[in-house]
């Protein structure tokens, strides 16, 4: 797969909503162990405001900004302020209609990017960042030129940094009030957020 394209996206984007809503009450139960258990239904809602601005996007940049801006006005907290630099991270890079390996690289990298003006939190913190950053390290390191294997290897990133949470000790954000008591659970953001790339490398 050479080239990415708006359709292609919102493949990606409408399959990421229908498995993040699949394990809604799943990422809820796991926030529930060290948060207020609420992270499956906030995640819910952030990705439909993200379909809602991707439905009649023809152009990745102007799509991108609307996304992020949609998620972040329609919805509170945490994870669509997270979400929506994700993507308003993305449209500082993506333009055009369609993008080659380079360019959705260069995308994923914005992404990054746009999420760490949003958070402090770092790799081992026991956050989403612990599904993020290695995604898009994968997805920067990925030799291949096929956009298939490259979001591929940043979801197999991800899923295997999610499940590293569970050895982890939340230190930042309300869950590191829980020391010790957080060791043995998975984090709920990294879970979801290795769901969505998941989603993103299956659509494709």
């Amino acid at each position: 797969m050479e080239k990415l394209t708006i359709e292609d996206f919102k493949k990606m984007i409408a399959l990421a909503l229908t498995n993040i809503s699949a394990r809604e009450d799943e990422f809820s139960a796991l926030d529930a162990v060290i948060g207020d258990g609420d992270h499956g239904t906030a995640i819910v809602q952030a990705f439909k405001a993200v379909t809602e601005a991707t439905d009649n996007g023809t152009e990745f940049k102007a799509m991108l900004d609307e996304v992020g801006f949609n998620v972040m006005l329609k919805t509170s907290g945490s994870t669509s302020t997270l979400l929506g630099g994700f993507f308003l991270g993305m449209s500082d890079v993506a333009k055009g209609t369609e993008l080659n390996a380079a360019e959705v690289k260069a995308m994923f990298s914005g992404a990054l990017a746009g999420v760490k003006k949003q958070t402090k939190a770092l790799r081992g913190d026991k956050t989403m960042m612990d599904a993020l950053i290695p995604a898009i390290e994968a997805i920067e390191a990925c030799e291949s030129t096929d956009i298939k294997e490259i979001i591929k290897e940043g979801a197999d990133a991800a899923l295997a940094g999610a499940k590293e949470t569970v050895a982890m000790k939340a230190n930042f954000g309300r869950a590191r009030n829980y020391g010790e008591r957080s060791i043995g659970h998975a984090d709920s953001g990294a879970s979801s957020w290795s769901c969505m790339f998941e989603s993103f490398a299956n659509a494709l």
